[in-house]
């Protein structure tokens, strides 16, 4: 059964734009030898990571990903099972995002524009919505 887990966290002061590219590459070469895909969102504060696959390798990741020390204040917003991925070709997708890009992504309804921030600042349970508006930065 395949799972997705979203979390949010807080990116650390020291985590330059190289060290993204870093983690990408990392994600890109490691997550596909244990069949995980997904994307990540990233401004200069905030990361917002959607990953898919099978529970175990999902939480072994998920632990791992915790301890980084180019990000704080992890929080999962939800774990569950789902029928089919969401995003089944990408080991890790990823786009840098700000409010900005929230504000003037025209493929976005207002509502989908609060729900995003609602997101980020972890107020947000996840639901498929929540990934139907994360979709749409893609």
């Amino acid at each position: 059964m395949l799972s997705q887990l979203v979390y949010i966290s807080v990116r650390s002061a020291e985590c330059t734009d190289q060290e993204i590219e870093k983690i990408l590459e990392s994600s890109i070469r490691n997550n596909g030898k244990i069949d995980i895909t997904g994307v990540l969102l990233y401004s200069d504060q905030k990361f917002l990571q959607v990953l898919e696959g099978k529970y175990k390798q999902i939480i072994e990741l998920y632990d791992k990903i915790k301890e980084d020390k180019r990000h704080k204040n992890v929080v999962m917003l939800s774990l569950g099972s789902i029928k089919e991925r969401n995003f089944p070709s990408w080991q890790m997708g990823s786009k840098k995002i700000s409010l900005n890009d929230v504000d003037f992504n025209t493929r976005m309804t207002d509502e989908d524009k609060l729900e995003f921030k609602s997101i980020l600042s972890g107020k947000k349970e996840q639901s498929q919505k929540v990934i139907d508006v994360i979709k749409k930065f893609f």
